[in-house]
């Protein structure tokens, strides 16, 4: 058996979980890839970013990105909290 070379590494966040897949928005482009949920870290939530390797279309590693999550979740706190300040007189 040949082993794959195709590997690529893309950042992913989790969109959602459906029943036993997660949803994952992968790479700038943001493709939709349906993953079992058993291959992630335990640790992965919505809005978790990850570092991920594929070959091809199959998910052969994933690793929470706790840098990139924690500034994600900065940004959107930052947002929402401007927009509280606009309806304020």
């Amino acid at each position: 058996m040949v082993e794959s070379t195709t590997r690529r590494w893309e950042p992913a966040v989790v969109d959602r979980f459906a029943g036993d897949h997660a949803l994952l928005l992968v790479g700038a482009s943001e493709v939709e890839r349906a993953v079992p949920r058993g291959a992630l870290p335990d640790d992965a939530k919505e809005g978790t970013w990850l570092k991920t390797a594929w070959d091809g279309d199959r998910l052969v590693w994933a690793e929470v990105d706790h840098k990139a999550t924690e500034a994600a979740r900065s940004r959107v706190a930052s947002k929402l909290a401007r927009l509280r300040q606009r309806g304020r007189p």
